[in-house]
């Protein structure tokens, strides 16, 4: 049962390749995303050149943006200074109650909204357990190498297995 959490409905080398087009070709209009690892580093406070261009571009194809992240109020609110989104920290994800709060927030609902994340056991799982029409994982960009990290990505390993056993068309990108 807990295996229906953990695997992603599709696996993207970057959020670059998840495209406008793409989204609205499966019913997308809305997106909760992940801030660290999934779009930026730890290490970058704000949205980078090409990340600010891709929120453009989604925007511009009509699919809202929202942030739901598990780190800290203050980093999640200086990366959202600038763009005015809905955002929220401290999400406590897998739980869904910010999920809820952003497709609230952007007048989207479960089938009209996907979320893009870089961990399974917080990311995914909070998508899935919510009902969202996708969840998306991308690689982390620069994974933590604590030990709590590295056993999280190990946990995650055969699950990422049972998603190209599942998909064996795709070229496997996840890299760790």
């Amino acid at each position: 049962m807990l295996k229906k959490y953990l695997i992603p409905d599709r696996i993207f080398k970057d959020i670059y390749e998840i495209t406008p087009e793409f989204l609205t070709s499966q019913g997308v209009r809305a997106l909760v995303l992940d801030i660290d690892n999934t779009l930026v580093t730890y290490d970058d406070p704000e949205p980078t050149p090409p990340v600010l261009e891709w929120f453009r571009a989604m925007n511009a194809a009509g699919v809202s943006i929202s942030f739901v992240s598990n780190n800290e109020h203050e980093r999640v609110e200086r990366f959202n200074r600038d763009l005015g989104f809905y955002a929220h920290g401290k999400s406590a994800k897998p739980f869904g109650k910010y999920i809820r709060r952003a497709m609230a927030h952007m007048g989207s609902d479960e089938s009209s909204t996907a979320l893009i994340g870089d961990q399974l056991l917080t990311d995914i799982a909070a998508g899935k357990k919510a009902g969202l029409r996708l969840s998306l994982l991308v690689p982390p960009i620069k994974d933590k190498t604590t030990l709590f990290f590295r056993s999280k990505r190990k946990l995650e390993l055969p699950y990422i297995a049972k998603y190209y056993k599942l998909h064996p068309e795709e070229e496997r990108i996840w890299i760790y």
